[in-house]
């Protein structure tokens, strides 16, 4: 029998951004509140200290960070056909480990969706009409719009610190900034980064095509600053040292520099680690959870930590793959579209090129995560998907990020991948290469979803959840739309050479090479029960008192990376709870 603890008012599943936002905010309603977070405790003292943290191969490479597949993994394959087989070597995507969770290791980019893609679907309907909408696509609509979550997004960016200009000043299209963003009812917190050469000379390639180019939104410190909660951040000093690594300069947004510090100083707020979360355990009618039950590493026993509100904030997979086990709804079947836990998985469709000149020096050690100039010309509300037979947009970015040895080392087509030859190519091309990246969104599909595997288990002896997944042609279509744009305008630049890396027909996914860790659906939000797992707050439609938080609400996924929409969505959770459940505990809607 497990042991049982003295029931909460709350539990939290997971201490990254949501789960520290959860906590922040219901413990300033004087709740009393345990964080349940399966890896272990860090902090940036001493965790993430200099020089220690500046370690390439350590954190870079071996991803000291990150979720180990030991740990919790997922079996994977492309379609209905194949067998499933785990996911043993981290590459396409990185969860993180440990308070903080991704939080810690993510680059800083962050955005907002575009008030079009909350109501994509009446969007193509109303614009292209929906005999455009490629078979098999499930498009959808957010239940929650731009306009209602305006002020969330705006209270999560003053949260975690976020440098930019705003293009769109309560419907003042400024120059200088993104005149395709949605409104913003303030500006950015801080003041735009400084620009790196190569960002420049995308700016003035970019302007020179007739784009609108602007300063990335980064969640990157560009002065001194201290948030609502107290906490201070300070300016970045460019060391490159941002994805994959904590950030010893306090300069990162991160729960570890914006929440925890205030957080932990409540004393109705308490975290355990080493603490992972097996299965939501719900009440004899299915009608509401009781507690959750959870796997203590250090005394190695299952303990049931009953509690009033569940709140499910760990990584996307996590929490599709508790919900699936623990019965918070039915499991999707892609074959009759029934059941909705699991539905919608969606990911990211990125390419890019890397132009060489030989002329030209990039100091490409002068850089950070965030870093870079954007055009969002062919955004999602740009896009004619009529005429170019794709329904998608993309954000282009350029900007050095790190100029790390191993890990950012491009040379040109042709180039031996070992040997003398290599070695030359990289003292001919270290620091004389740029980049310009393409980030574009991704569909939802029918066929790609997420649902529990019959063959594998866990170290607890759970079933592994199976991810079905492949590239579809209505996002390649885009990608090579993006392709076809991105050309000439590098090509204006008059590089030596250039090498184009877009993803062709044909394409299918390959696990191995990294690529975002953006996973997004399977818990998705839904007008009604029928369609998602979770209702315009991100409460269960199967439990009230269970909330999820974080990319698993995606209906399908944006352009753009997902904190922004991630963190907005959380705080019109909390405050949802706050003003209305916690008075009169009952489903919402």
């Amino acid at each position: 029998m497990a042991r049982q603890e003295k029931k909460k008012d709350v539990v939290i599943v997971g201490l990254g951004w949501t789960g520290s936002i959860a906590g922040i905010e219901l413990a300033q309603e004087g709740l009393d509140i345990v964080a349940l977070e399966r890896g272990h405790d860090q902090n940036t003292v001493p965790n993430f200290e200099y020089p220690q943290q500046i370690d390439e191969l350590k954190y870079g490479v071996r991803l000291k960070m990150m979720q180990k597949p030991s740990q919790q993994t997922v079996t994977v394959r492309r379609n209905g056909d194949e067998t499933a087989l785990p996911y043993r070597q981290l590459g396409s995507f990185l969860p993180g480990n440990g308070v903080g969770g991704a939080g810690t290791h993510w680059n800083g980019l962050n955005w907002r969706p575009q008030e079009v893609e909350m109501r994509l679907r009446s969007y193509v309907e109303e614009t292209f009409g929906a005999d455009i909408i490629p078979e098999g696509i499930n498009l959808g609509d957010y239940p929650v719009s731009y306009d209602e979550l305006e002020p969330f997004f705006t209270q999560f960016e003053k949260v975690a610190g976020i440098s930019g200009y705003a293009g769109n000043l309560n419907g003042e299209i400024r120059e200088g900034g993104n005149p395709f963003e949605g409104w913003r009812s303030e500006d950015f917190p801080m003041p735009p980064m400084p620009t790196t050469y190569d960002s420049s000379k995308f700016r003035d390639a970019a302007t020179a095509m007739g784009y609108h180019p602007f300063p990335a939104s980064a969640g990157i410190a560009s002065t001194s600053y201290v948030n609502p909660y107290g906490m201070q951040m300070g300016p970045c000093n460019f060391c490159g040292f941002c994805e994959r690594y904590g950030c010893y300069q306090y300069s990162k947004s991160s729960p570890q520099t914006s929440i925890l510090g205030a957080l932990k100083r409540y004393p109705n707020f308490e975290y355990r680690t080493e603490s992972e979360v097996l299965r939501v355990e719900l009440a004899e009618d299915g009608q509401t959870a009781t507690g959750v039950t959870y796997w203590d590493e250090a005394a190695q026993e299952e303990v049931f930590q009953p509690a009033d509100i569940v709140i499910l904030s760990s990584y996307q997979l996590n929490n599709v793959h508790l919900m699936l086990l623990s019965g918070l709804g039915e499991a999707y079947d892609p074959l009759t579209g029934e059941g909705t836990l699991g539905k919608n998985y969606a990911y990211q469709m990125n390419g890019g090129i890397s132009m060489f000149f030989r002329d030209e020096e990039f100091n490409p050690f002068v850089g950070h995560g965030a870093n870079g100039i954007c055009i969002d010309d062919f955004s999602i509300s740009q896009n004619d998907f009529g005429a170019e037979g794709f329904i998608g947009g993309s954000y282009w970015r350029s900007g050095t990020f790190n100029g790390q040895p191993i890990r950012n080392m491009p040379l040109p087509a042709g180039t031996p991948s070992w040997g003398a030859g290599w070695k030359q190519a990289i003292g001919e091309n270290y620091g004389h290469a740029m980049s310009i990246g393409s980030h574009g969104s991704h569909m939802a599909y029918a066929n790609n979803h997420l649902d529990l595997d019959p063959t594998y288990t866990d170290r607890h002896g759970r079933p592994l959840m199976r991810m079905t997944f492949n590239w579809q042609d209505n996002d390649l279509k885009m990608n090579q739309f993006m392709k076809s744009k991105m050309e000439p305008l590098a090509a204006s630049m008059n590089p030596d050479s250039m090498r184009s890396g877009f993803k062709g027909e044909g394409a299918e996914y390959d696990v191995r090479p990294y690529q975002t860790t953006h996973n997004t659906g399977g818990h998705i939000m839904s007008e009604n029960a029928r369609e998602g797992a979770v209702n315009r707050y991100c409460q269960s439609w199967k439990a009230h008192n269970v909330f999820a938080m974080g990319a698993g609400n995606f209906v399908q996924n944006t352009q753009y990376n997902p904190t922004g929409l991630v963190g907005g969505l959380a705080y019109h959770t909390v405050n949802a709870i706050r003003t209305q459940y916690l008075s009169n505990p009952r489903p919402l809607v």
